[in-house]
């Protein structure tokens, strides 16, 4: 008995039989090797990315009151004026390296701590901050910050919701140089001995008073020392009065990963809207990211060739279905059921060509189709709502007339 080989194994060895054929090796191959290409520059993206974040520079979303934001809400007009009369100001924002400047300082009590949107920083940063060798400039005190930082004094309930125009009203050399300014948000209840300035409705938004161990200014609003409003009034002559009295100056303000600490129902500080969560160099790793996505996609995807017929095993005319479940009805004797499915029927054929919706009401529906037949609203409603037919010439009577009212309506 012989055996006659295959004209694809004809020149295979008989050893060989296990052996995958030259051209499915070569596939294989080919296959391995696709993919090398996108991975290797999936991986080159994504390196190139990464060391673009690194290297990139941190960028400071410009907070409230930054020494270093040029933009209405930010300092830095205040910052180069105390700069210009020779003041050595520290921009920092944390307190650690708050406190680190005022240790380092020459002098330590010779130190003003500028805080800038307290409320901002947890308890336990306050209560460091309480302990620090320098005089206190808070701006913008909350329940929790004044509490802490000057508990000898109260939080009145006025507040001042826009800035304008207050007369200082005090004895305060600070105040009284620089005349009207303008103040909005807190205002305070001072303790005894305590200069109090610039009222609003009748409590003082200005409050400087002196401790054994330091003197503690409390401001209810920081926009008078903003670049939007420092030319105006005497915002910028009251600021200057108000810091120049130490040679060296510590301006705290809170990071941005203090202000996404926040309790969800806190309320924004005033004049600013709260930095972005997600620095904009993480948007262009995310970017670059999607481009190559996108492009292996395009090198990877199939084309879609014309449409290939194929002959149906068995071919069931539409007659023989009706038929079909003509005898399945039957065979149930539900001609009830039959009854609604001609009637259901019917109505989807007739609907759409009326104009009426699906689920148009049956006055609507008898009526619209009275007017186009000759038959009553009476018959009409018995053969589409009526009651279901009981019998076999009951379903052949509905049949008949659902027929009849479908013609003359379309003949119409």
């Amino acid at each position: 008995m012989t055996t006659e080989l295959a004209p694809a194994d004809a020149d295979r060895a008989p050893g060989d039989a296990r052996q995958p054929l030259p051209g499915f090796a070569a596939g294989r191959v080919r296959a391995r090797l696709g993919w090398r290409a996108p991975t290797a520059l999936a991986a080159f993206i994504v390196l190139g990315a990464v060391v673009i974040a690194l290297l990139a520079p941190p960028i400071r979303p410009n907070p409230y009151l930054d020494p270093g934001n040029s933009l209405p809400d930010g300092a830095s007009a205040l910052f180069d004026l105390l700069g210009e009369r020779g003041h050595q100001v520290n921009a920092v924002y944390s307190p650690g390296d708050a406190l680190s400047a005022i240790g380092s300082a020459s002098g330590s009590p010779s130190v003003t701590l500028l805080v800038t949107r307290p409320d901002l920083l947890t308890r336990r940063q306050l209560r460091t901050l309480s302990s620090a060798r320098a005089d206190l400039v808070v701006v913008g005190p909350g329940p929790k910050s004044t509490l802490i930082l000057a508990p000898q004094l109260g939080l009145a309930s006025v507040r001042a919701s826009t800035a304008r125009p207050v007369s200082a009203n005090c004895q305060l050399p600070a105040a009284v140089q620089a005349g009207p300014a303008d103040f909005a948000g807190e205002t305070f209840i001072p303790p005894p001995g305590a200069s109090s300035c610039y009222p609003i409705s009748g409590y003082p938004s200005l409050v400087r008073y002196a401790t054994p161990r330091r003197t503690i200014t409390l401001l209810g609003d920081g926009m008078l020392l903003s670049n939007a409003l420092l030319a105006r009034q005497g915002n910028a002559a009251l600021a200057l009065n108000l810091l120049s009295e130490r040679r060296q100056i510590v301006w705290l303000t809170p990071e941005p990963a203090i202000v996404a600490a926040l309790p969800p129902n806190a309320p924004a500080p005033p004049g600013s809207s709260g930095p972005p969560l997600i620095p904009w160099t993480a948007w262009l790793v995310v970017l670059q990211l999607g481009v190559a996505v996108l492009l292996a996609a395009v090198w990877r995807a199939r084309r879609f060739g014309p449409l290939i017929t194929e002959p149906l095993p068995v071919v069931v005319r539409a007659s023989e279905t009706i038929e079909g479940h003509g005898r399945l009805y039957l065979a149930r004797r539900a001609t009830s059921r039959a009854g609604t499915q001609l009637r259901e029927a019917m109505l989807a054929r007739l609907l759409p060509a009326l104009g009426l919706p699906a689920g148009s009401s049956e006055a609507v529906v008898i009526s619209e189709l009275a007017s186009r037949s000759a038959l009553s609203q009476e018959r009409i409603a018995g053969l589409l709502y009526g009651p279901a037919p009981g019998s076999d010439a009951d379903l052949v009577n509905l049949a008949s007339g659902l027929d009849e009212l479908e013609r003359q309506v379309r003949a119409r």
